[in-house]
């Protein structure tokens, strides 16, 4: 079995940021962060600070080719997804593992059109988002990558083993469910429901939990999600909905989503694999999906005020 040393993370932003550094530290001469020409000369210029200290990191951009890596992370925002598959491609080998930890249900899909799924990871991220601040970044530690081989008969059994290795080896925190593709779709629940009103309402984590008229109004929106799982063929949905809230009442009172800190920022949010995904899949099961349409309009009424200032 051969042991993954070289690694490339695609993406340091708020996710992506946490597992740059945390590799960085283990061992950066194996790392490299995949960058196009624009952002080497930005981050190079200035510098991502994660909790207080600048990270020296080793950039790579998509023309080189004297670096194959054993194991790429993807952690870039949706709309970036097709660039990184594009860029990555020098840097794939036999071998290499890929983990995609963006939001959603179909970036697997999407990667497999090009390197297949053979070692392909289902996986996503779990835990406190870090907050960032222009270049500044701070974490505090609570977070966790769920993983797992969605279908033995495509993927090689082995890269499980490959990846649990090295994340004890670097002291990242992990979990293997014991089915991926419920525990993928528990989690967009809960970015579907909290990611999508949290940024129209502008509220953090805390100010969700507290209110009563939140909690119906995002049960409401996961019963969406949960109807089309069901079509989509996930098992067990029965506790779904409970689990879901268990770890809503985890999150931090003071975090805050990651499409609200994209409309504080004045990015692009990630409309496209919440609401228009539901609506999409709704559409195709014949599931009404009425909450998903009207914060689809929202969100894309206030992308619209943003575009225009």
């Amino acid at each position: 079995m051969k042991e993954i040393q070289k690694v490339i993370v695609c993406g340091i932003g708020a996710i992506g940021s946490i597992y740059a550094n945390k590799l960085n530290e283990y061992d950066s001469e194996n790392l490299r962060i995949l960058v196009d020409e624009k952002r080497l000369k930005k981050y190079t210029f200035s510098p991502h600070i994660f909790n207080g200290k600048e990270m020296k990191l080793n950039y790579i951009t998509p023309d080189k080719t004297d670096f194959t890596a054993d194991l790429i992370i993807i952690a870039t925002k949706f709309d970036g997804l097709n660039d990184v598959i594009k860029n990555m491609k020098n840097f794939v080998g036999e071998d290499t593992i890929i983990i995609s930890l963006i939001n959603g249900v179909t970036s697997e899909d999407i990667i497999a059109k090009e390197y297949g799924y053979k070692h392909l990871m289902h996986s996503f991220y779990i835990g406190h988002s870090a907050m960032r601040n222009g270049n500044y970044i701070t974490f505090d530690g609570c977070g966790t990558i769920v993983f797992g081989i969605k279908d033995t008969q495509k993927t090689d059994e082995c890269d499980l083993e490959r990846v649990k290795s090295f994340f004890d080896k670097v002291g990242i925190n992990y979990k293997i469910p014991d089915d991926i593709s419920r525990s993928m779709w528990l989690k967009y629940m809960l970015n579907v429901s909290c990611n999508q009103t949290s940024a129209v309402l502008k509220t953090s984590f805390g100010q969700m939990q507290k209110n009563t008229k939140y909690r119906a109004l995002i049960k409401n929106i996961m019963l969406e999600v949960l109807s089309i799982a069901e079509k989509s063929g996930i098992s067990n949905t029965q506790s779904m909905l409970d689990e879901a809230f268990a770890a809503f009442d985890k999150m931090s009172p003071d975090g805050k989503t990651s499409m609200l800190q994209d409309v504080e920022a004045g990015r692009k949010t990630e409309l496209a694999i919440f609401a228009d995904t539901v609506i999409n899949l709704g559409v195709k099961y014949n599931i009404p999906t009425p909450y998903n349409t009207i914060l689809k309009e929202m969100i894309e009424v206030m992308e619209n005020q943003s575009e225009n200032i």
